[in-house]
């Protein structure tokens, strides 16, 4: 399964290794601006352990990731290793594991995946960045994560949710911010199977996530959630913008469905890159290629500049295709060991060069 994000009750696809800091980079020199149709040669930066992470980079551009789950946790870490500024904008339509029951106790956001990207941004000595995935085992807490409670606690506090996970960035020493997609809870909706009568409706990002009917097209209840109000000036100011790997209906597609994502979307001055999954995730993407993939973010009305796919990967993607939408295809060995999950310091190389 290629960097599958459902993250309460699935197994952890990221990397894990040590915490000890690299040190600290030299600063890199400003950044220009180029014509979109351009390529900068790609800096080198050899592939290592993950989690000595650094950042942010001194005169390094200005990054937006959106997505969730795992696979955006995983592209945090590889933008640490490029960017001046990141910031994560986060799917909360997650209604399973202790994100799904914290939802339905508490009326707030899920937790879950807005925790991974903390964990991702945090200052790498930080205690705070095992305690917050710690999962409690046994009793009335069992299988909560230590950080979504701190982030329902920190709410119930302050009175915001975002106020709350910007002070649990303060507490982690966070390289960037995380914003949630929406400031209030969506439900994840999908028309499934064949189009027509035979069409179903599916509600709920579990069942979604777990349908045996292909999915067409996901929605947000409400259709008119309004989005964090930095999200939108954050992405129309960035010099780049990811649409993450992960799970591609449930993770990414949702953040999509928030209308005003996609107007910044298409009005932001950045280059936006669409990182593929590295492998179908069953059932949810069964059957669908890398091509495929990219059409499914397209009909969802994003703006696509260039589709990151791993070269030689188990997702055939036709170039002819993918140019003939619009969209600039570019190869890299992205993948890690095995090639179940990228490889951050790989991605880093591959995505510092589509600037």
């Amino acid at each position: 399964m290629a960097e599958n994000e459902r993250g309460d009750n699935k197994s952890e696809n990221g990397e894990h290794g040590s915490l000890e800091r690299r040190p600290a980079p030299a600063p890199a020199p400003t950044r220009i601006r180029r014509p979109t149709g351009g390529r900068r040669p790609l800096t080198p930066m050899p592939k290592g352990d993950p989690w000595q992470l650094g950042g942010p980079i001194p005169g390094g551009p200005t990054v937006v990731a959106l997505g969730g789950g795992h696979g955006l946790a995983t592209t945090l870490t590889a933008l640490r290793r490029y960017a001046g500024s990141v910031t994560a904008v986060v799917s909360v339509a997650d209604d399973g594991g202790s994100s799904g029951r914290l939802r339905q106790i508490y009326d707030v956001p899920a937790p879950g995946d807005l925790r991974k990207c903390l964990v991702a941004l945090a200052e790498s000595d930080s205690v705070w960045r095992e305690a917050f995935e710690h999962r409690f085992r046994g009793g009335d807490l069992d299988g909560h994560a230590l950080g979504n409670l701190i982030l329902v606690g920190l709410t119930q506090v302050l009175g915001d949710f975002g106020q709350a996970l910007e002070e649990a960035g303060r507490l982690m020493d966070c390289a960037g911010r995380v914003l949630p997609a929406t400031t209030d809870p969506v439900v994840l909706t999908a028309d499934a199977g064949d189009a027509g009568p035979e069409s179903s409706n599916v509600e709920g990002q579990v069942a979604v996530s777990n349908s045996l009917d292909r999915i067409r097209r996901v929605h947000i209840v409400p259709e008119d959630a309004k989005a964090h109000p930095e999200v939108v000036s954050a992405i129309e100011l960035a010099d780049q913008v990811i649409l993450a790997p992960g799970s591609l209906f449930t993770s990414l597609a949702p953040v999509l469905c928030v209308p005003s994502i996609r107007e910044a979307l298409a009005a932001t001055r950045g280059r936006i890159v669409h990182v593929c999954n590295l492998e179908p995730q069953v059932p949810e993407t069964l059957g669908l290629d890398a091509t495929d993939h990219l059409r499914a973010v397209l009909d969802h009305g994003a703006r696509v500049d260039a589709f990151l796919y791993h070269l030689g990967g188990e997702l055939a993607a036709d170039e002819i295709s993918i140019r003939a939408l619009g969209v600039e295809p570019v190869a890299a060995d992205v993948a890690g060991p095995g090639g179940h999950v990228h490889d951050p310091a790989a991605l880093a190389k591959a995505l510092e060069g589509l600037l």
